[in-house]
């Protein structure tokens, strides 16, 4: 029964027609068992999505640090959902390094716009509280000797994930799914700092074959 209602859906999907609501209807009585069957992968979620949501509408609220979804069903009916929103940004606050201890680690194995990124992810701030920029992170680097980077000098070429995204042609979040999945060698120095990926990597055949399956992926949706 299970897969019948699963192979429905799918063929529903995948065929595009015309919604007809008493079917819909019908069909999602069975949703919640479906959806999180074993057998129902993502891409079939992805299809039921498309089926089910005309559009999601999203909007902040900052005196309750929200992010408001309106969800406009195939249907006519709406629904509202909330998100709370990470107050003290992608890095806790109690968990962040000075930025002198921040920049000897990486000092001199990333430019200086790299660092500057990094200091600012990880909440780091500049002795008058001011957010970091290329030129800080230089007049701060040149202050503690430590030297400029120079690609010449290091061993192994580094990039930055969204670079590596970039130059492959895909998002960044596809990036670090690849990364999860041992695909794509990335690191962090710190806990919050960039992720570093080697430019040598982006040419591997494990690589390219990951990419490809996440372009082929796209276009079928």
């Amino acid at each position: 029964m299970l897969e019948r209602k699963i192979k429905e859906l799918s063929a529903l999907s995948a065929a595009r027609p015309v919604i007809d609501r008493g079917r819909l209807l019908q069909l999602a009585q069975d949703l919640p068992t479906v959806w999180n069957a074993p057998s129902t992968d993502t891409r079939t979620k992805q299809r039921l999505i498309h089926i089910l949501v005309q559009e999601i509408i999203c909007d902040l609220d900052d005196a309750t640090n929200e992010a408001v979804l309106l969800i406009h069903w195939t249907g006519g009916w709406h629904t509202e959902v909330r998100v709370a929103r990470v107050k003290t940004g992608r890095y806790p606050a109690e968990l962040a390094p000075s930025a002198v201890e921040t920049l000897r680690k990486p000092g001199g194995h990333w430019p200086d716009r790299e660092l500057a990124v990094s200091l600012n992810r990880m909440l780091c701030k500049t002795g008058d509280g001011e957010s970091w920029t290329t030129v800080r992170v230089r007049e701060m680097r040149e202050r503690l000797g430590i030297p400029e980077y120079d690609a010449a000098k290091v061993d192994v070429a580094m990039v930055s994930l969204m670079k590596a995204a970039e130059t492959l042609g895909i998002c960044v979040g596809s990036a670090k799914s690849l990364e999860k999945k041992g695909i794509l060698p990335a690191t962090q120095i710190l806990p919050g700092s960039q992720w570093m990926v080697p430019v040598e990597a982006l040419t591997s055949e494990a690589v390219r074959i990951g990419t490809i399956s996440i372009r082929l992926a796209a276009r079928r949706l």
